[in-house]
């Protein structure tokens, strides 16, 4: 192996921020808004769902017909109580027919706690679909082929699911009251006097044609802003996770620019939401307001054609008392509810991803076994920076890991041992050079490639909820139970399988010490198949005994070893060290570079004095 060129010790990051915020591939940029699918398959949803439920709709027709009458009596009462008692010099007569109404009213808490009784076997079905759906939309998602992440899965099976149970709720109730409102209400204004219908259809009618005009554009601009409201959600969950490595390696401008972009179609978004709520207001005033001002400017040719002063009180209470509230309540449930349930519907009765087809098997593809015969790594010329402006941290540099070998990096924190790592790996991309894993570039191999012929075991091991076992066959569910006692008797974790409970007691990760973790991350690497193991300070939390223990056992299976060391113990058992100093890179044997190399002579110093 043959290293040279120059590295940067700048601060060292394993990610390129800027990078990875522009091309992140579960996070796209905010775009164009999409249009909204055609409603139809909403519709035949709707249509399905309801159908199904006739039972519970003719329940809900019924008590809400009973509101109807409440509505009718409640106008016709005061109405009654004018001109057949007060204006005729009958209070008792007019009481009476008061009390009617004070009646009427009273009568009308049974009807809605009937009502309300109706709404769960609409609602609570409703919402178990659309979770039953967002489950199987996202099982789908997860096992389709590509890199692709769903990141809206955990949304919609939350929060919009609630939404979309919340605002049907809204929506079945606004729509019962008005449609039942109205018929007692214009049915009241009939037997007043049908001269009413003259005076507050029309305006009544227009002001819902344009609002049932207006719906789609609120629903497009209702969709636009859910966009835009995830997209934010999106760079703030990037930015957090990834400050330290943005201010690192100073792309606080890009990522504030991309930031600032979303932010800005999410202010657009909001203003567009705000211009349609005027024209629900504008909607409303003209269906529900301008009646009210048509009766009183009306009022001198009603009379003329022998309305009486009651009816008129009637007509009026009709229309302020009953449509009015329907009607603004009907508007603002649609405009706001209603199109946010549309869109939400749009997106969640979207058809489920197909399964997707048996993928062929890839060409020329090396086996773990084939790759025996040639280089297990090489990097050519290798440099990566972060950002246009940047230093670089690797420069110029080139290393030839022969399969078999023990490799050792060491160097100043920050000098880029962890960057070499993860290009290694293939998990960042340098600016220049080839890098090679079994003689195919690292681009060139799948996903699953990768995973068969590399193992990277960082310093921040992780360990999910499940058994002890489950943990291990990660990376080999294969795995047979006599590999497992083999792993556990090579990294000499019986004192970690008695504290926890054996192999097959459930974990509890937050039980764990920090050692412990990166002990069961080794062992999943040591029961890897694959023939590259590459440890970035993976021993870091473990004792000097320990991590002796482990990297003689990781060196003794079958394959190549690279460890970033923690300790110069490390330097000392394998078989080459790379020493990178920020101005070059050596490498040779641990006697070699004692000669050689200043930075390694000084680093064996200090850590011989801190030995004692």
């Amino acid at each position: 192996m043959k290293p040279r060129g120059r590295t940067d010790p700048t601060t060292e990051a394993t990610t390129d921020p800027a990078t990875d915020l522009k091309t992140h591939p579960s996070t796209p940029e905010p775009g164009p808004t999409e249009a909204p699918s055609t409603p139809r398959r909403v519709t035949a949803s709707a249509r399905v769902f309801l159908g199904r439920r006739k039972a519970v709709l003719v329940k809900l027709a019924a008590w809400s017909a009973a509101e109807s009458a409440q509505t009718f009596l409640g106008g016709y009462c005061v109405a009654r109580s004018l001109d057949d008692g007060f204006l005729r010099g009958a209070p008792a007569a007019g009481l009476l027919w008061l009390t009617g109404a004070a009646v009427v009213i009273l009568l009308g808490a049974p009807v809605l706690r009937g009502v309300f009784a109706q709404l769960p076997h609409l609602t609570e079905p409703l919402r178990d679909h659309l979770v039953r759906r967002s489950v199987m939309h996202a099982l789908r998602a997860a096992t389709a082929a590509g890199p692709a992440v769903d990141t809206t899965a955990v949304s919609r099976l939350t929060s919009q699911t609630e939404i979309a149970r919340d605002s049907f709720a809204g929506l079945v109730l606004a729509a019962r009251s008005f449609v039942f409102v109205a018929v007692g209400a214009l049915a009241g204004l009939v037997s007043l006097a049908p001269q009413f219908l003259l005076v507050v259809l029309p305006p009544l009618v227009l002001g819902l044609a344009l609002f049932i005009a207006s719906l789609r554009p609120m629903a497009r601009a209702q969709h636009r802003f859910l966009d835009a409201d995830e997209a934010v959600g999106r760079r703030a969950h990037i930015t957090r996770t990834a400050l330290r490595d943005i201010v690192a390696c100073g792309t606080q401008e890009p990522t504030a620019v991309h930031n600032h972009r979303a932010i800005d179609e999410a202010a657009a978004a909001q203003r567009a939401m705000a211009r349609w709520a005027a024209v629900r207001t504008l909607c409303v005033a003209t269906a529900g307001q301008l009646p009210v001002f048509l009766l009183l400017v009306t009022t001198p040719w009603l009379l003329r054609q022998g309305v009486t002063a009651g009816a008129l009180v009637g007509a009026l209470t009709y229309v302020l008392q009953a449509l009015l509230p329907a009607l603004h309540t009907l508007m603002t449930v649609l405009g706001a509810a209603g199109a946010r349930l549309f869109v939400i519907l749009d997106r969640l009765t979207r058809p489920l991803p197909a399964p997707d087809p048996p993928t062929p098997k890839r060409g020329p593809g090396p086996t773990a076994s084939a790759a025996r015969a040639m280089a297990a790594l090489e990097l050519r010329h290798v440099r990566a920076a972060y950002g246009p402006g940047a230093r670089a941290v690797l420069d110029d540099l080139e290393l030839t890991v022969e399969d078999g070998q023990h490799i050792a990096v060491v160097g100043p924190s920050g000098i880029g041992k962890s960057t070499l790592l993860r290009i290694a790996a293939g998990l960042l991309t340098p600016d220049q050079g080839d890098v090679r894993l079994y003689g195919r570039p690292v681009a060139h191999h799948s996903p699953a490639e990768l995973a068969a012929l590399r193992v990277l075991i960082p310093q921040e091991a992780y360990v999910f909820t499940g058994t002890l076992s489950d943990n291990l066959r990660y990376l080999r569910p294969d795995a047979r139970r006599s590999d497992l006692d083999q792993t556990v008797r090579a990294l000499a974790l019986q004192p970690l399988l008695d504290r926890v409970g054996g192999l097959d007691r459930p974990l509890d990760p937050q039980a764990l010490s920090l050692g412990e973790r990166q002990l069961i991350a080794l062992g999943r690497a040591h029961l890897s198949p694959a023939p590259l193991l590459l440890l970035d300070e993976a021993t870091c939390h473990t004792d000097p005994v320990a991590e002796a223990v482990a990297e003689r056992a990781l060196r003794a299976r079958p394959g190549s070893l690279v460890v970033v060391a923690h300790r110069l113990s490390s330097a000392l058992r394998a078989d080459r060290v790379l020493v990178l100093d920020g101005t070059r890179a050596q490498y040779g044997t641990h006697q070699d570079l004692l000669v050689r190399s200043t930075l390694y002579r000084d680093l064996v110093g200090h850590w011989n004095d801190a030995q004692g």
